[in-house]
């Protein structure tokens, strides 16, 4: 399995390449050792990194297409698609950027990296490519993220009340680690998705073309969806996205059954401190914030729902917090993430990367998030307008990331070409998050 990561960055303005090859050797390559090194096999045969020399040329690619078009989308679709399947040569570091000179309908240029996971986790690597950006108001100021401090209530109780309710709680924990863990331990080898709309099924399907499209909802809409029915905003855009795979499910095909096992793979980051920290720090013994993949995840059911035209689309919200809030109350992430280790210790990288193909395979589809920065990036002299992630090489059918930024929020979804439908699964996610404004609107107070 060769999974990679691509970061999209959308430019206001036509891509200036001069700066880059200065922007990638002073500031990209410092960051971390293993960009410029490349993955061999010591004397027992355990893979190790090893420095090289990098000849920027031979990582930095400028695609050329047809002149005189007023917009690209189809060919930088099949770019990406292409870029996508291809795998990062062996024998250089396992990293690439691609400078697309060339409009869209929303953008004048897109700078794309594709980072091999091996370099590190999404968080890593997305810390990484943020500590190359600069804002654009003021580049002497240090970007900025939306604080991801989990604020904790403090109830008052005393007496006997206090203690059978401490008791309870940490029974009912117990049990939800339980569950949740044994579940994921019996998805991970035994238990397969049934093949729905949004998963073929397909030996092999992480070697086949992808679509990449995408979706914006505005950071105040959702925020003010969360204040109308309570939770948080992960709940309200996990409640958009399950209610937008279950429209697609009925629309795509109407013998889709109530009863099929539609499953999430849901990745989550396992460091102590959940915000991003400078590179220093991450790469220090012992950090509570470690750069490499430092990473878990959970199982969630899709919500299955007879008619998702008809049904109040808030359920799906609700459900979704019921979910989120009982796996919160669960250890069943920290011990995955301490099984991937233990995997890796035990049976080395390729072992453990059978194990997560197996996990991943047994699922209809991925959800991973991160925080972008509140201002405007400016990278290379490229002021960004927009930008997301998508995680490729794996096999599912279906990839969601989302991502925070400027207000806005992203949703890219990496769907199978010729088997999902990429614009009939945008107008869902489309129609999901309006019919759940809506509603969220149109309650009393």
């Amino acid at each position: 399995m060769s999974v990679a990561i691509l970061c999209a960055f959308e430019t206001d303005v036509m891509i200036d390449d001069s700066p880059t090859m200065s922007t990638l050797e002073n500031l990209f390559l410092p960051i971390n050792p293993r960009f410029s090194s490349i993955m061999v096999r010591d004397g027992n045969g355990t893979s190790q990194w090893k420095r090289v020399k990098v000849n920027l040329e031979d990582h930095v690619y400028i695609p050329t297409f047809p002149p005189g078009l007023d917009s690209y989308e189809e060919h930088i679709s099949d770019y990406l698609s292409n870029i996508a399947l291809e795998q990062l040569p062996q024998n250089k570091p396992l990293w690439n950027m691609h400078l697309i000179k060339y409009p869209t309908k929303t953008s004048k240029g897109t700078l794309v990296f594709k980072l091999h996971h091996a370099l590190g986790d999404g968080f890593s690597l997305m810390a990484a490519l943020f500590s190359c950006i600069k804002r654009a108001d003021d580049p002497s100021l240090p970007l900025t993220f939306p604080s991801t401090k989990i604020t904790q209530k403090m109830t008052k109780s005393v007496g006997a009340m206090s203690y059978f309710g401490k008791v309870s709680g940490a029974f009912s924990a117990c049990g939800n680690t339980v569950k949740d863990f044994g579940w994921s331990l019996m998805k991970s080898n035994f238990l397969e998705d049934d093949k729905t709309p949004v998963r073929s099924g397909t030996v092999g399907v992480e070697y086949l073309p992808i679509s990449i499209v995408s979706v914006q909802f505005p950071l105040d809409d959702v925020r003010e969806i969360k204040m109308k029915i309570g939770g948080t905003v992960n709940d309200v855009i996990s409640g958009i996205i399950f209610h937008g795979v279950q429209l697609y499910l009925q629309s795509a095909a109407k013998d889709t059954t109530e009863s099929a096992k539609v499953t999430a793979l849901v990745l989550l980051n396992t460091r102590i401190i959940g915000s991003y920290q400078p590179l220093h720090e991450m790469t220090k013994t012992g950090a509570k914030s470690p750069w490499g993949n430092q990473f878990g995840f959970l199982h969630v059911g899709i919500p299955n729902c007879r008619d998702a035209e008809k049904v109040n689309p808030l359920e799906f919200v609700q459900k979704a917090r019921e979910i989120i809030k009982q796996k919160r109350s669960s250890l069943a992430v920290y011990f995955t993430g301490r099984l991937l280790e233990m995997l890796r210790r035990l049976i080395g990288p390729e072992g453990t990367a059978k194990y997560i193909h197996s996990t991943l395979r047994n699922t209809s589809m991925t959800i991973s998030n991160l925080t972008g920065p509140m201002e405007q990036m400016i990278i290379a002299n490229n002021p960004i307008s927009s930008f997301y992630f998508m995680v490729v090489g794996v096999p599912q059918s279906l990839t969601i990331t989302v991502v925070s930024y400027m207000g806005k929020l992203r949703v890219a979804m990496g769907v199978e070409k010729g088997f999902i439908n990429p614009n009939l699964l945008v107008s869902c996610m489309e129609k999901s998050f309006e019919r759940i404004f809506e509603a969220a609107l149109g309650m009393k107070p």
